[in-house]
């Protein structure tokens, strides 16, 4: 039978909240932040361990009565609303219902017992399991479960996208102790003041290792302490400490300690539950988790070994088509207006472009997504392999994963063939491509088609260009604060529900274009050619001044690139 993977639902929805951005809204205008960072969290766990067999643990009390009345101040500190006693902010409560709809329909059992702590629910599938168990947690205190009567090993979260995998035989070189029963006592000592847990003063983790490495214990340190053994780490001054916080150690102790003997209800044997897709597609309607939806959906099936009917949303690996952009043959009464020989730039045919990468640095970013939009039904989508690993940071802004990527994109070779094949369709007909600070990603292209194909020479297919963050900062200069795609949307009144997402980007570009070109008639009635070489000139100018701002305020040595359109 498959391993058990169970997730400490909780932190993991926390982590999430905090590091994917909340610029990411559903229809109501809700972060779903969380929600995608789970549902991708979970995607990633069933790839890396072939395992469709996945629990959502929950805390059904974050507060458990039985433990404040140990320690009243346990996590007391992290109540954030006293008449509801909760530490969740509404932000972020109204997201887990979404989720929990969407992980019980693909089938992932849901489990929180009355009065515990996700933690004492993992604890008792630990200990219930036939198959090895796989806790996927960022806190450590479930280390404390680690030991050599049962095959569990605890999986956290690193920088970078990467994962620490942690078994009982690991605890010696990462934290100096031999089991997690040690774990546990090594955590009372060092203390956890997020938790209100206060250990005890002046012994950190180390110090800590090595009094139990040399006592072999909580109860033989303390013991140790009482009868004034100066050697093994512990001096007089530690040895005063420890005896005065020894009832606070104890607490601590058992406050830690999970139960193993919770009712969950939750036939192990049985995991998972049916998959169903009526009810994934339900949940995820309006709420703009469509692509972690998809991800999960993928993951899901390709270990099951099955696959339901398809999903009106589902995309094929590597490149999608949700309509054809129109074909000349079907325009051919607008022609010579769209091809922008006779008219402005505003009548030619509108494109919307964007990309989404493994980085900031043009250079070095590969591409991840790509979509060209001429409407919100007229899509054309790529999903790359990059073939490097996707940072943390990317992941948090656009949540592709690198095993999502690696198991549902194209290879980088082909998405940067089709995608120079559309450029050159598209500088044939006469269309315009449209994007927001464009310039970073046709810098990205140069330098995706170099590494690629470099048979390609990228400029000169490269049809006329409107940069809408160049135009809209010539057309107003004054206006204050930041000129981010989002933002600059919300000037426009341009929706923008899924941000970073490389079609619903292109498409606010698109809008944001228009609206420009409704506010200046002059720009809008400029020719193709006439557009480039003003571009080209308000880039130059907006780079001098920026440049010019930034040695006044003290940074004598700065350089802002004003090439066009690209750096």
């Amino acid at each position: 039978m498959k391993p058990l993977v169970l997730l400490d639902t909780p932190a993991l929805y926390y982590r999430a909240f905090y590091s994917v951005p909340d610029s990411i809204v559903n229809a109501d205008g809700h972060p779903v932040n969380a929600v995608r960072g789970v549902l991708d969290t979970v995607a990633q766990m069933v790839r890396r361990f072939d395992t469709d067999r996945v629990i959502a643990t929950m805390d059904a009390d974050w507060r458990p009565a039985f433990r404040t009345a140990i320690m009243p101040e346990y996590k007391e500190a992290r109540v954030k609303d006293e008449e509801a006693g909760t530490e969740i902010p509404p932000e972020l409560a109204v997201q887990l219902p979404i989720m929990n709809r969407v992980l019980t329909a693909a089938g992932i059992p849901i489990a929180e017992v009355a009065g515990t702590e996700a933690d004492d629910v993992i604890a008792t599938m630990a200990a219930q399991s036939k198959t090895p168990v796989i806790i996927v947690s960022p806190d450590r205190d479930l280390l404390a479960l680690l030991d050599s009567s049962a095959e569990v090993s605890v999986l956290r979260p690193r920088k970078g996208g990467e994962w620490e995998a942690l078994a009982q035989t690991d605890l010696p070189t990462a934290y100096g102790v031999p089991d997690g029963a040690r774990y546990r006592e090594l955590a009372a000592l060092r203390g956890d003041p997020s938790d209100g847990l206060p250990g005890a003063p002046g012994i950190g983790e180390k110090t800590a290792a090595t009094l139990l490495e040399n006592f072999g214990s909580l109860e033989s340190i303390v013991k140790a302490a009482k009868a004034g053994v100066k050697t093994g780490g512990l001096s007089p001054k530690r040895a005063a400490t420890i005896i005065e916080v020894e009832e606070s150690l104890y607490k601590t102790l058992e406050v830690m300690r999970c139960l193993t003997d919770v009712e969950h209800g939750i036939d192990l044997d049985r995991v998972p539950n049916s998959f169903d897709r009526a009810g994934v597609e339900a949940a995820a309607e309006g709420q703009n988790i469509r692509r972690s939806v998809d991800n999960l959906t993928s993951a899901l099936e390709s270990v099951s070994g099955t696959a339901g009917a398809a999903s009106a949303h589902s995309a094929a690996p590597g490149s999608t088509a949700t309509a054809s952009p129109p074909s000349k043959s079907a325009e051919s009464a607008e022609s010579t207006v769209r091809n922008g020989t006779d008219g402005s730039w505003a009548q030619s045919r509108l494109v919307g472009f964007d990309l989404e990468t493994t980085g900031v640095e043009p250079a070095t970013a590969r591409i991840v997504t790509a979509a060209f939009v001429d409407s919100a039904d007229q899509v054309r989508t790529w999903l790359a392999d990059p073939g490097i690993e996707i940072p943390e940071s990317a992941r948090a802004v656009h949540g592709i994963t690198t095993e999502f990527a690696q198991a549902n994109g194209a290879a980088a070779t082909q998405v940067i063939s089709e995608l120079c094949a559309e450029f050159a369709a598209l500088r044939e007909e006469g269309a315009v491509v449209v994007g927001h600070n464009v310039v970073y990603d046709l810098s990205v292209m140069a330098a995706e088609v170099a590494r690629h194909r470099p048979d390609i020479d990228f400029p000169s297919i490269i049809p006329t260009i409107v940069d809408t963050f160049v135009v809209d900062k010539h057309i107003d200069p004054y206006r204050k604060g930041k000129r981010t795609l989002i933002e600059t949307a919300k000037s426009y009144r341009v929706e923008l529900l899924d941000a970073h997402d490389a079609a619903a980007d292109a498409l606010a570009a698109l809008d944001i274009s228009r609206a420009l070109a409704e506010k200046s008639t002059e720009i809008s009635a400029m020719s193709n050619d006439e557009i480039m070489a003003a571009q080209a000139d308000w880039k130059r100018s907006q780079a001098a001044g920026l440049q010019a701002w930034l040695r006044k305020k003290g940074n004598a040595e700065a350089v802002v690139d004003g090439s066009w359109p690209m750096s």
